[in-house]
């Protein structure tokens, strides 16, 4: 209908500039037989434009036609990825799968400990099959990684040997240790066996400084902020 449309206004058009011509002067038999040939010719080839155009519409039509659904698309991945898998794959796993991921994320991000179990865990997603999948192939196989190879594991203890002035109190408190004087009975429980008096240490001895967890530290943080010295006489 739009193409006969077109046809009409063009032809139209054409037949208003003739008259107007043909307003301007009169035409002698020649002139028009040669305009009505020329229309003629016009005429032909847009009926040949448009049935060109016709037959393009109806091939697409037909192409549309042989195309899967979106839906004919997924189903047919699902089952690839389940004759990988050696078992029926539905959207419910692939849900599933989804939500594994995006845990996994969640715990890396916030360094839930330890980093070997996160790194087992992901090992375990990318042998799914379902790992295969766009959504899933680049953030399962890359940028997971990517953030786990950069997740720096503090060491669980490291060694201090003391020095002439040295205290619990003062160890504590060095930045490269707790930065928290008040945290020094973590250092007095990991060295009983070399501490006799918590008050009495000695030049040369060597104390394991134990790296504090999240629970740990947040306990001696809250004594540090609520503590209050002592009234002055």
């Amino acid at each position: 209908m739009k193409f006969a449309k077109l046809f009409s206004v063009v032809a139209m058009l054409v037949l208003l500039a003739s008259t107007s011509f043909a307003q301007e002067r009169e035409m002698t038999v020649d002139e028009w037989r040669g305009e009505i040939n020329r229309l003629t010719q016009a005429k032909a080839e847009l009926t040949s434009s448009v049935d060109g155009a016709k037959a393009e519409v109806e091939a697409l039509k037909t192409k549309l036609n042989g195309m899967e659904t979106v839906d004919d698309c997924y189903e047919g991945t699902n089952k690839m990825i389940g004759d990988a898998a050696g078992t029926n794959v539905t959207d419910a796993d692939i849900d599933a799968y989804r939500n594994r991921v995006n845990a996994l994320a969640a715990k890396i991000n916030r360094k839930d400990p330890e980093k070997a179990d996160r790194q087992a865990e992901l090992n375990e997603l990318k042998a799914d099959p379902i790992s295969a999948l766009p959504e899933f192939y680049d953030k399962v196989h890359n940028e997971l990684q990517r953030k786990l190879d950069a997740w720096v594991v503090a060491p669980k203890e490291v060694s201090y040997t003391v020095v002439k002035g040295d205290h619990l109190w003062g160890i504590a408190k060095k930045k490269e240790h707790y930065d928290n004087p008040f945290a020094w009975p973590e250092i007095y429980k990991a060295n009983k066996s070399s501490i006799n008096d918590p008050n009495l240490i000695y030049p040369k001895q060597v104390f394991k400084i134990p790296n504090l967890d999240a629970d740990v530290k947040a306990k001696w943080d809250k004594v540090r902020a609520n503590w209050k010295p002592a009234p002055s006489n």
